[in-house]
C-alpha cells in the first residue's frame, strides 16, 4: 500500500470551505466540458442509499474507494488516472467514487476529514491506501503496484468475481448521467425517487402500479425487477448466504438467495447458471419458483444480451 500522510483537504465535513478550494471549484457536472471524468466502464458513483449494496459486492470482486468532491478540479487528474487503471483490468476490480460533500455519513464512517482519501474494500473490510492529494510518484505507485496487488490479494482471499460493466464512460449516455433524473418519465418519478432513497420495497410497489397501467413498459419492468432484487437481498450477509447455499445444495430458497447475490454483484451468467444447473441436477419439482425468479432476472439485461438468449433457451428445454 502507498504510505499515508496528513490530509490537505479542500472541503471539511463541518461545511467550511477554504479559499484554495473556492479557487478550484467548478460547476460543470462529471462528464461535461470542464468537469470531472464521468463514471462508466468499471467506475461507479456510490451514495448513502447504495453504499450498503456496494459493500456487499466486495465479497464478489475487490473495490477501490475514492472519497472525493467532484467539483474540485484538483482531484480530476487523480480520478481520471484511477478510472483508467481500473478500466484496463476489465472487471477484476471496481472503482467506487463517493462524494463526501453530498454523503458526509460515509466519510464519517471512514473517519476522514476531507477529500481525497483512497481505500480498498475486500470482503467488506476497508483498507486505507492514501489520504490527501497524491504526489506524481505516489500516483504512479498506486497505478503500477497497489491496484494489481489488491487484485492479487482478493484472489488469494477467494474474491475472484468480475465487476459489472456499466458502459462506455465517454458515451453520450454516460455524459448525460447527471441529468438522468430529468429524463425519468413522469409516471416513473415516484418509484424512481423511492429507489434513490433506498426504499426498494416501496419502489417495487410503485413500479408495479406503472406496469398495471402499461404492461408493455419495458423500462418499468426492468426497474421493477431491480427493486425487487434489492428489496430482498441488498442487505444480505454475502458470506452467510453463500455458505448456506453450499451447505444446502437441494434447498431451492438457498439457491435463489445466492443467485440474488450474484445478480447484485453483476454476475449475471453465474446467477442464470446456478438456477438452471439446480433444476437440471434433478430438482424439476422446484421448476416453478426457479422459473419465476429467472423471468424476473431476464428483464434486467438488454434484450440482445447473448447470456439472456442462451438462458431462455435452456429454461425452455428444462421445462419440457
Amino acid at each position: 500500500m502507498a504510505g499515508q500522510r496528513p490530509f490537505n483537504p479542500g472541503v471539511s465535513l463541518a461545511g467550511a470551505v477554504d479559499l484554495e478550494a473556492l479557487k478550484h471549484q467548478v460547476k460543470a457536472e462529471p462528464g461535461q466540458a470542464g468537469g470531472a471524468p464521468a463514471a462508466g466502464g468499471y467506475v461507479i458513483d456510490t451514495t448513502e442509499n447504495t453504499f450498503q449494496a456496494m459493500v456487499q459486492t466486495s465479497a464478489t470482486f475487490p473495490i477501490l474507494l475514492l472519497l472525493w468532491v467532484p467539483t474540485d478540479d484538483r482531484l480530476f487528474d487523480m480520478a481520471r488516472q484511477l478510472g483508467d487503471a481500473v478500466n484496463q483490468l476489465n472487471g477484476q476490480i471496481q472503482l467506487s467514487r463517493i462524494d463526501i460533500a453530498s454523503n458526509p455519513s460515509i466519510a464519517q464512517a471512514f473517519q476522514v476529514q476531507g477529500a481525497p482519501a483512497l481505500f480498498a474494500l475486500i470482503n467488506g473490510r476497508p483498507m486505507p491506501i492514501l489520504q490527501g492529494l497524491p504526489s506524481a510518484e505516489e500516483m504512479q505507485q498506486i497505478v503500477d503496484a497497489v491496484i494489481p496487488n489488491l487484485v492479487a490479494s482478493a484472489q488469494q482471499a477467494g474474491v475472484t468475481g468480475s465487476a459489472p460493466y456499466s458502459g462506455d464512460p465517454d458515451s453520450d449516455a454516460a455524459n448525460s448521467a447527471a441529468g438522468a433524473q430529468e429524463q425519468v418519465p413522469p409516471e416513473h418519478q415516484e418509484a424512481y425517487m423511492l429507489a434513490q432513497q433506498g426504499d426498494y420495497a416501496g419502489a417495487a410497489a410503485a413500479y408495479e402500479k406503472v406496469l398495471e397501467a402499461d404492461p408493455n413498459d419495458a423500462r418499468a419492468a426492468r426497474e421493477h425487477a431491480k427493486a425487487l432484487l434489492l428489496a430482498r437481498s441488498a442487505n444480505a450477509n454475502v458470506r452467510e448466504v453463500r455458505a448456506t447455499a453450499a451447505d444446502n445444495p437441494d434447498d431451492v430458497e438457498a439457491q435463489l438467495a445466492v443467485a440474488d447475490i450474484d445478480m447484485i454483484g453483476g454476475q449475471i451468467q453465474d446467477a442464470f447458471d446456478r438456477l438452471l444447473d439446480f433444476v437440471a441436477a434433478g430438482h424439476k419439482a422446484d421448476i416453478e419458483p426457479v422459473r419465476k425468479r429467472l423471468l424476473e432476472y431476464f428483464t434486467i439485461p438488454e434484450s440482445t444480451d447473448e447470456r439472456l438468449k442462451r438462458a431462455r433457451r435452456r429454461l425452455a428445454t428444462l421445462m419440457y
